[in-house]
């Protein structure tokens, strides 16, 4: 057994004894591996955000959250390739790159046999030139659409003016490889667009911003006729 499909196989068996501990030594005897490699997946699948944890002393061990952990799922090779391409495209300065970073080691760790091989193989093929990132920015960015909080932010347009604005963010564009922040701007009381490599600062607030719909603030302008890209619509499907 590989590395990538033990570290499944560990979290497999730990959901399945959930809540119940299990020992190193137990997991080492079940893959025939030395307590030092168990240690090591583990503090591995811990680094990646997956939800294990250790408890000290007698009766303790290794275990992890069952609903914070996602069921097996089983990849065809061209579903793997189509994520390794897709993840490939979430560069440093697109928005959530990191979660979406984390995301693929959790994605790699549940694949195995052909699925991982496809993957692997396609991941080694992809070459990409890096954009310019502002780390700050793209956090501050992230942190006021999920909290749907009021932003601050420094802009400098295509003439090249620089100015400052207080928005209320209300989503993201992307188009011909550029992210857009969608937000009604209150420092020009409407809705306008910011290029995110084009905010040159951006501090987030504790304020509440005002709901607006995203069509609305795209309404007349260049981007009107956006639509929400298809591979999103099962996240967008109501169960």
């Amino acid at each position: 057994m590989n590395r990538t499909a033990r570290l499944y196989a560990l979290v497999e068996e730990l959901r399945a004894a959930a809540p119940r501990p299990l020992t190193v030594a137990a997991l080492a005897a079940r893959f025939e591996v030395s307590g030092r490699t168990v240690q090591r997946d583990l503090q591995a699948l811990m680094e990646t955000g997956v939800p294990v944890r250790t408890t000290p002393g007698r009766g303790g061990g290794w275990s992890i959250d069952p609903d914070m952990t996602l069921p097996p799922i089983h990849f065809t090779t061209e579903e793997a390739s189509a994520l390794a391409v897709a993840l490939a495209a979430a560069d440093a300065a697109a928005p959530y790159a990191a979660a979406a970073r984390t995301a693929a080691q959790k994605i790699a760790a549940s694949m195995s046999g052909p699925a991982s091989a496809a993957a692997q193989d396609l991941a080694a093929r992809i070459v990409a030139l890096p954009s310019p990132a502002h780390a700050t920015v793209r956090t501050a960015v992230e942190q006021a659409l999920t909290t749907h909080t009021v932003l601050r932010l420094s802009y400098t347009d295509a003439a090249g003016r620089v100015s400052d604005r207080v928005v209320e963010p209300a989503g993201l564009l992307t188009a011909k490889g550029r992210w857009y922040l969608i937000a009604w701007c209150r420092t020009r009381q409407a809705g306008r667009g910011f290029r995110l490599d084009r905010i040159t600062a951006a501090a987030p607030t504790t304020e509440q911003a005002q709901p607006h719909d995203l069509t609305e603030l795209l309404r007349a302008s260049a981007a009107a006729d956006a639509v929400r890209p298809t591979t999103l619509a099962p996240l967008t499907t109501p169960r």
